[in-house]
């Protein structure tokens, strides 16, 4: 189930204008992620635009610096790892003492936190006990999911009001300062998705991609997790992807990523575990998020299918009467107004490019209609309805759950990018397509 998440939230508002056609793009919630964004997608990432703020914990502080000092996962453990250590080892504190060269009452004061070793005794002391200085005094700087939103948060309004470079370097001394908290170091490597495109030449965008891989190797290297790991190969390989290494890219997903996969049945045997345990909620709950992802999947990959048949219309045609229908059944242009505006746009694309100008219009229209309820919205969220009772809860316990991945800033200058895509040269003196241009240009202001 994590997996389908971040395919739907890494980049929700991001479309990425390469080679004439438009892939809709989920990172970060590859099915299991977080939002990247809608017009600067190169291939799938996660969210929705708006740009609310989600202040957590409020009472304790309003600032990166307040959220950092009172993090308490960053609290020292020494005296309690070096019991544990010792026990483990089934020695006593005289025979530790005695390793060192210390008195025992020495190693009793270190375990009852009465004083610590200096510096080279913790040298031998994690030699002693084949561990790093870091895992023996207990430091893991790690934050809370309320604390990863925060800072996701506060570095989003940082790059909308900030100088480009102050934004990244504030990024980057959180990533040095928080390495070891590997969920934390996903949503920046998010992050960098959703605004490296915002560097001034080709060169700093590529070396900002390549720094997010290798915070992604980092993940791959040092985590445990393995929803957390499964994440970071996903958008390691969508970078490796956008940085034009497409065979790097087959060799990390093709052995995962095959549909007739048993892995593909989990859901539904754990849906019946449930059912078997008596946990009919759980698994009604879970079969919704399950049926909600498999339809906004069903609508990327009906885009994707557009660009690819190209030379075949007829069958882009049924595509987009079939995928209308089910958007309009489950009232998806209400519920992920983003997804549905990315269908539509690259409907508009594939009308456009064989010259069916009303059929390109009408897609543009409907396009229209899904971006300006977005940029208009005061709050644009995920949310369920009366069928998708049990969505809601669900999209809160997304890493970064409701929170727009960037600002409407981008947002607008992603939309003169889009209608500028060359499928729509024949279109520039068109009445109702000027209309659509000067409808967000009155917007925008």
């Amino acid at each position: 189930m994590k997996k389908l998440l971040h395919s739907i939230f890494v980049s929700e508002f991001i479309s990425v204008i390469k080679h004439k056609i438009i892939t809709p793009v989920f990172l970060v919630i590859r099915r299991s992620f977080s939002p990247v964004d809608f017009f600067a997608k190169k291939w799938n990432t996660v969210r929705l635009i708006g740009n609310p703020l989600f202040i957590i914990m409020k009472k304790r502080g309003n600032t990166i610096e307040d959220k950092e000092n009172n993090n308490s996962m960053d609290r020292l453990n020494l005296s309690d790892n070096i019991i544990r250590l010792r026990r483990e080892r089934r020695i006593t504190q005289e025979e530790l003492a005695d390793f060192l060269g210390v008195s025992k009452a020495a190693v009793s004061k270190w375990e009852n936190a009465q004083s610590t070793p200096d510096l080279m005794l913790l040298l031998e002391l994690s030699a002693y006990f084949g561990t790093t200085i870091d895992e023996l005094i207990g430091y893991k700087a790690q934050l809370s999911k309320e604390q990863i939103r925060y800072f996701y948060a506060e570095l989003v309004k940082d790059f909308a009001r900030l100088p480009f470079h102050e934004a990244i370097e504030k990024t980057r001394t959180l990533a040095h300062r928080y390495y070891s908290c590997h969920a934390f170091l996903l949503q920046l490597t998010v992050l960098y998705l959703n605004h490296y495109m915002l560097a001034e030449s080709e060169e700093e965008q590529k070396q900002l991609l390549e720094e997010a891989a290798s915070w992604c190797d980092h993940i791959l290297e040092s985590c445990s997790d393995v929803s957390i790991c499964s994440d970071a190969l996903v958008l390691k390989a969508g970078i490796s992807l956008w940085l034009g290494k497409a065979a790097e890219t087959i060799t990390m997903l093709e052995p995962s990523s095959d549909p007739a996969r048993l892995a593909g049945q989990d859901g539904a045997i754990l849906v019946q575990a449930y059912q078997m345990a008596g946990e009919h909620e759980k698994a009604r709950g879970y079969i919704q998020a399950r049926e909600w992802l498999d339809i906004l999947n069903l609508v990327s990959d009906a885009a994707i299918s557009l660009a690819l048949y190209q030379d075949d219309i007829e069958r882009c045609k049924k595509t987009v009467c079939r995928i209308r229908n089910v958007m309009e059944a489950y009232l998806l242009e209400k519920l992920h107004p983003n997804l549905a505006a990315q269908f539509h746009y690259q409907a508009a694309v594939m009308y456009a490019a064989v010259g069916e100008e009303e059929e390109a219009l009408k897609a543009l229209f409907l396009f229209e209609k899904c971006v300006d309820g977005l940029l208009r919205a005061e709050k644009v969220v995920l949310h369920g309805d009366e069928y998708f009772d049990r969505l809601d809860a669900w999209i809160e316990a997304l890493p970064l759950g409701e929170m727009a991945p960037r600002s409407r800033k981008f947002v607008f200058q992603n939309l003169q990018e889009a209608f500028s895509h060359p499928a729509f040269e024949a279109l520039k003196e068109n009445a109702d397509f000027q209309k659509i241009l000067q409808h967000f240009a009155k917007t925008d202001t």
